[in-house]
Parts: C-alpha cells; structure tokens; sequence
C-alpha cells in the first residue's frame, strides 16, 4: 500500500514542477527570498491573511508563503490569479496542498541525492572519502525517511491528517536532520559549502512542508485517554492495554524476568552465537514481533550496528556492568562521523541490563559509544560510558529509564526528541584545561519536536573527578544548532555545574536569542536559577510549561512506549 502512495505522489510531481519552477530558482538563489511588492501574491488581503495562517510557523516564511501561491488550487476561471482563499481555506484544499509541498520536497531531495555524488570527485583525502561514505548513507536515509512521511500521509482527510501530524512531522525532521549531518561532515570550507548548496532546496522546501504540517495540526485536541484498541501506532495492531498483537504475554514479562529468547550470544560458546553482531545478521528476514537477543555476560569487543531492516530487536544482558559491548573508535581522520561502537538504526528497539563504552579516552576527539537514530527507541537499565560525544542521539523518539551516561564534551548530542528519566548524567575528568558540557542539540528549526528532557536525573562528577570538578568549568549545554533546546526538570544537579549554566557556542552570539533552555523544579547546589545566563533563549518554566516536556507530551503523544512494557512518569513527579 505505502509503495502504491509514494507511486501515486510521485506520478504528479511533473506538474507540480512546472508550478514550483520560479520556487525552487527563488530558494536556490536565498533562503531569505524577497519579492516583487506588485506580484499577485500580494493583490488580496484575505488570500494574505490565509497563506499567513498556513505558512505562520514557517521558518523560511516568505518562500513558504510563494510555495504556497503556486500550489494552492485554483478556479478554471482565476485568470492569471495565483491563489483563491475560498479554496485554500477549505479542508480538501489544505490537505492537497500539504500533499503538494511533500511531493516537492521529495522531487528536490531526489535531484540532490543524485548530484551529491559529484562532491568531492577526484578528492583521495582520507576525511573527505569517509564523509563521502557518511553522506551516501545518510542522503539515502533521508530520502527513505521522505518516503515514509508520504507513506503516512496517504489519502486522508483533513482530520486523519490533523491526527497524524505529528508522526509526519517527525518522519520530516528525520529526513532534514540526515541532510544536515551530511552537510556537518565535511570539514573543507569549499567542500561542506558545495554540499550546502545542493542540498539547500531540499532543505527549504523540507522546512516549509513541516511549517504547513505544523499549522494545520496546531489545534488538534490532545486525548483525554488513550484509545488504543481502536488505531495504529506503529504500523501494527495494538491491544486494550497498548500492547502489540504480537507481544505475547511471555514476552512482556520478558522485560521483567528471563525467559527463552529468539537468540542467545556468549563468548564461551554456549550460546547460538559467539557475538552479538552474528546474531543480529542471522535475524530471519520479515520476521515479524518482536525478535529477542540475551547476550550473557562478558566483554564483548565489537562494532555493532543494529541496522534500518531490522526492527521489533529487543537485546538484553546480564546487568550494565556485566554484559559490556566495547571499542575505541573515534572522529579521527579515517574514521566516518557515523561510526560507533554500537548503532542502531532500526526502529522499535529496545536495550536492557547492557553496558556500552568507548575506551578513546578523553582524547580531544569525538568518540561515540552509542548512536542511535530511528523512531521509538528505548535504553532501560543500560550504562553508556565514554568522554567527547558518547551518546550520539541522532534522530527520532528516544527514552532512556534508569541509565548512567557519563562523559566529558557534547556527551549527549543531537536532534531526536530524547527524554532520559531516572538517570544520572555522570561527568568525567576532561582533558587538562578544558571545560565539560554535558549536551549539545541540534535543532535546526524551530518546527522540528526535538530536543533533550533530563526528568528526575542526577547530574554528579564521576569519582576520580569529584575533587577537581570545582575547580573546572562545567556546564549544562551549548547550542551546537541555531535551534538547540535543552530542558532539565525536577532533578538534582551537583555543585560541579557553573553558577550560569550554560555555555555559548564560539562565535554564535545571536543563538543565544534562538535556543530554548529552560529549567524547572530543580534543586542541589548547582539548581541556581538566580545566578543563570540572562539570554532571550534561556526560561525558568512555570509548572503548565513543564507539563510540555514530560514523556506523555514530548515523546509519548501516540502512545508507543505501552508497547515497550518499560516502567515511566508519564506526567511530572510532584
């Protein structure tokens, strides 16, 4: 069915082409498009005040607004008249036009799929072949990221569309973040601009369609109480109680006590596989419910990638310290950007009682332990160690429950919607002289539903750390990304945090203005909201505002994490 809409989309992508021409040469040449005051597009106030409404959020407002005069029906009788407010204010009409924006962003995403191959042609340098790599990957993934947003969208109505926009706008913002990062791992100043500029239609146009979905989801109700018998979550049936069809009784209690999983890893080989990569590879293609791995204690020294086609994989081990999955590798010369010791980009995933660390030491370089980039991903029980970059939280909706990540720069970075609840954020000794900042987001626009949640976490010095810790400076987050957000609730936050608690990125003063940090109902010596940074971007929310960036409004707002069976607050705790 998905294939038959992304077939039927793509089928009137000519003609919405021919309409978009003048938007794509207007986006390509500026991302701030100015126009002629004596277009049409300006002729009626009432046609204004409509593409105002749909284009409101927009981040690139004024090529939304002209994306939105060439893509809204018309009457056989409009003349030259580029836009009719009758029609556009109608519920068919919106849905046609967010239709049309996808169907845009996905022919220009396309297009740059396909001259980003010519980047860098002849370049042997061994960082630019490895983001090469990294792109190839990633541009492919944002295409098939658009694809799903289509997938999604279908042939609704405008209230299954309302409904569902928030899922799309998630599929969006995966696609556009993919972009980006492939942008962000070219280090050659010629090189990453080359590569900006291909992209920047995609990008824009992909901004724009995620304004529109935005506006029109705006003023849907949020649900009194679930009801999930009676819809789809996650491309399967779920029952009463939120669960999968397919979760059998057995299964849930899985997450609680040991039963007979589908695979079993140890080093000793008593198990059906001596590592855990074997087991993923052998996962049986199409399987359907959800697959189980219990990788038994032991020191597991291996790159791991839990892969797109893999997914419903649930691994557990024998405890954070016990089951260990290890490496070294790190952002160096030869290495990709993606690279880590264990990946997961399969969505539906969930890790249990397991250990991951990168041993690159605190080295001046990035060296991930755990990156994870799908939707609704869960870490319960797990202990991710490392230094610069440990967790690299790419993409999607992501909760972590009962974890310890520990680290020393950017150590929690990225652009999915993360929520971590019960953790301690533990940071490490860093390199001498340098400074520790726990998070670095990177929200590009303000439309993406991304960011990072601490909920009723401990943010403390490692041990070998505690006695230097006051004498270093460390901070909370740094706005990697105009956008970045960052929120820390009702937790505990130790003396080692800087009286300011933020820290500025390096030559991005007007970021300060952008960026959403925001504390609440926190306490310990380093909760001094008194003694915070006096940016526009920077809040003390009040308990209403909170309510925003707990698991059931931030990440939860479909209901996924039922399926999961792992224990959370949906709410605030007091």
């Amino acid at each position: 069915m998905a294939k038959k809409v992304v077939a039927g989309l793509l089928a009137s992508l000519l003609v919405v082409i021919v309409c978009a021409g003048a938007i794509i040469m207007l986006v390509h040449s500026t991302k701030k498009a100015t126009f002629d005051s004596s277009s049409s597009l300006h002729t009626t106030s009432k046609a204004m005040r409509t593409q105002n409404s749909l284009c409101s959020t927009a981040l690139h407002k004024e090529s939304c607004e002209l994306m939105l005069s060439k893509l809204a029906p018309k009457p056989k009788s409009s003349g030259n008249h580029l836009f009719d407010v009758s029609l556009a204010r109608s519920p068919s009409a919106q849905t046609q036009i967010f239709k049309s924006f996808i169907e845009v962003t996905l022919s220009e995403l396309d297009t740059a799929v396909k001259r980003s191959a010519d980047v860098a042609n002849g370049k042997v340098a061994s960082r630019t072949a490895a983001a090469k790599t990294d792109c190839e990957k990633l541009l492919t993934d944002a295409l098939q990221y658009a694809k799903d947003a289509v997938a999604l969208l279908g042939d609704k109505d405008i209230e299954s569309l309302k409904a569902e926009g928030n899922n799309i706008g998630h599929k969006l913002t995966a696609s556009m973040t993919y972009m980006y990062t492939c942008v962000d791992g070219f280090r050659d100043p010629k090189l990453n601009a080359e590569m900006d500029h291909i992209l920047t239609n995609a990008t824009v146009t992909g901004s724009n369609a995620l304004g529109v979905i935005n506006s029109i989801s705006s003023n849907v109700a949020k649900p009194k109480a679930r009801q999930a018998a009676s819809r789809k979550l996650l491309g399967y049936d779920v029952d009463r109680q939120g669960y999968p069809t397919w979760l059998s009784t057995g299964e849930r209690k899985l997450l609680s006590d040991s039963q007979k999983p589908d695979a079993t890893v140890a080093q000793d080989g008593s198990g059906d596989y001596k590592t855990i990569s074997e087991a993923i590879d052998a996962i049986p293609s199409g399987h359907t419910g959800r697959y189980v791995i219990y990788v038994k204690e032991g020191v597991y020294d291996e790159t791991v990638l839990v892969p797109r086609e893999k997914e419903n994989v649930m691994m557990y081990g024998d405890g954070m310290d016990k089951t260990i999955v290890t490496g070294s590798p790190a952002d160096s010369a030869h290495v990709t950007k993606l690279q880590a010791v264990f990946a997961v980009d399969g969505q539906n995933f969930i890790a249990k009682d397991m250990g991951f660390r990168n041993t690159a030491g605190a080295i001046g370089w990035p060296a991930v332990a755990v990156r994870t980039g799908a939707e609704y991903i869960t870490f319960y029980k797990c202990k991710i160690d490392g230094y610069q970059d440990t967790l690299y939280t790419l993409s999607g909706r992501q909760f972590f429950r009962d974890c310890t990540v520990s680290g020393t720069i950017d150590f929690i970075f990225g652009n999915a919607a993360v929520v971590f609840q019960n953790c301690k954020i533990v940071v490490n000794t860093p390199q001498s002289g340098a400074q520790n900042v726990i998070t670095a987001n990177g929200r590009t626009d303000p439309n993406m539903k991304t960011g990072i949640v601490f909920h009723n976490c401990q943010i403390i010095a490692a041990e070998d750390f505690k006695a230097k810790s006051i004498a270093t400076a460390n901070y909370l987050g740094r706005p990697w990304k105009d956008y970045s957000r960052t929120i820390i609730m009702e937790s505990t936050i130790g003396e080692l945090i800087q009286p300011e608690g933020w820290m500025p990125w390096l030559n991005s003063k007007s970021r300060q203005s952008t960026v959403c940090y925001a504390e609440y109902g926190n306490k310990g010596p380093g909760a001094t909201p008194e003694q915070r940074v006096k940016w526009p971007g920077f809040h003390i929310l009040s308990k209403s505002d909170a309510a925003e960036y707990t698991v059931e409004s931030f990440i939860d707002d479909n209901g996924w994490l039922a399926s999961t069976g792992i224990p959370s607050n949906a709410g605030l705790m007091s």
